[in-house]
């Protein structure tokens, strides 16, 4: 069976948990003069931690991802580098998990969800702005007291602040200037409008962006409490409507390979390829996901000699041999003579039509 790899002096990414000491490498490390930040934290903020039911949720995912050496040298590289890393690869090789154990490993609070559609732009990451609730609110206000209006001559009634109506997006709050990184998932970005990828390279590259609603009232406000993707009603003070990272989050871009990104985007990134898990590696995601040693119990090895059978016929997700190695172990499809029913089942194609 394939041994795991030892770990290297240089990895603060290793897999395994346990990471405090390499979470504060990652944090004391010089970065290149190129990705050196300088936005400054907002003393009255605290991004959520490792704790509570968001960090939970990421730790059990992330906790059961079995990265290789050269998946482990690539998540260095771009930490090293503070670049975005960029996965590609079937659907169900693990891209979107390899985000969790990223979190969990370093203990760097819960995983900021992207998903990519057709209709997504960039201002959806960045921030999210009810500019129809605001004005709907003011004529609401007005129709309260009618007479507030007339109480100036010529001066309308003060609009509602904007605060309440802003909210930072999942890149957004990445992007807040922390003490330590986030992790941010944006997920099956080949799935974007072909302009989402060139619009996100100013802010990769400059590591923070402007909200035009709260620059334009800078001078008459310049300071605005405003909620983040974690919580609405945990606000976090922008000043002169600029948010500037300090540490560049962890950003891991997933792509199913559906399509082609242009050079200025990939020479943005670091880039990993993810190949469907051999027989080693299975046995190795079963024994951490389910407590099963695959060597010893010749029904799941059949299962997983199944599994990747029947891969090299259609594309399969790993989570679908945990599925069945699930079922058996709770007793069910127990009769001899279901058994290619049982596999059709929990094993059906992810391309093509059902069997």
């Amino acid at each position: 069976m394939e041994a795991e790899a030892v770990a290297k002096d240089w990895w603060l990414y290793h897999g395994t948990g346990a990471g405090a000491d390499r979470r504060t490498r990652l944090e004391a490390g010089s970065p290149p003069p190129w990705r050196d930040f300088t936005g400054i934290p907002d003393p009255g903020y605290a991004p959520p931690g490792c704790g509570g039911p968001a960090w939970e949720r990421t730790r059990r995912r992330g906790e059961g991802y079995v990265p290789g050496e050269p998946e482990k040298d690539v998540v260095n590289t771009a930490l090293h580098l503070r670049r975005p890393l960029l996965i590609t690869g079937k659907p169900g090789v693990g891209k979107s998990t390899l985000a969790y154990s990223i979190a969990s490993d370093l203990d760097l609070g819960p995983v900021l969800h992207w998903p990519i559609t057709s209709r997504t732009v960039l201002r959806d990451g960045l921030y999210l702005y009810d500019a129809i609730g605001r004005l709907q609110e003011a004529g609401l206000e007005q129709l309260r007291t009618p007479g507030a209006a007339a109480a100036v001559a010529g001066t309308p009634a003060a609009a509602p602040s904007i605060s309440r109506y802003l909210r930072l997006g999942p890149l957004g709050t990445a992007l807040l200037p922390q003490d330590r990184p986030r992790v941010l998932l944006v997920d099956e970005i080949d799935k974007s409008d072909i302009d989402l990828p060139g619009d996100l390279l100013t802010v990769f590259e400059d590591g923070g962006f402007t909200i035009p609603e709260l620059a334009r009232l800078a001078q008459e406000d310049p300071t605005v409490a405003i909620g983040t993707d974690d919580d609405p009603d945990t606000a976090v003070r922008i000043t002169q409507g600029r948010v500037q990272c300090r540490y560049f989050p962890v950003v891991v871009l997933t792509s199913n390979g559906e399509r082609d990104f242009p050079p200025a985007f990939l020479r943005r990134c670091v880039r990993l390829h993810l190949e469907p898990p051999g027989p080693d590696k299975l046995a190795r995601i079963v024994r951490r996901r389910l407590g099963v040693d695959i060597e010893a119990n010749e029904e799941y090895r059949e299962l997983v000699h199944s599994f990747i059978e029947r891969a090299e016929d259609g594309d399969l997700a790993t989570d679908q041999l945990l599925n069945a190695i699930q079922l058996r172990l709770a007793g069910a499809w127990p009769e001899a003579g279901d058994r290619d029913r049982f596999l059709a089942t929990v094993m059906q194609h992810l391309t093509g039509p059902p069997a």
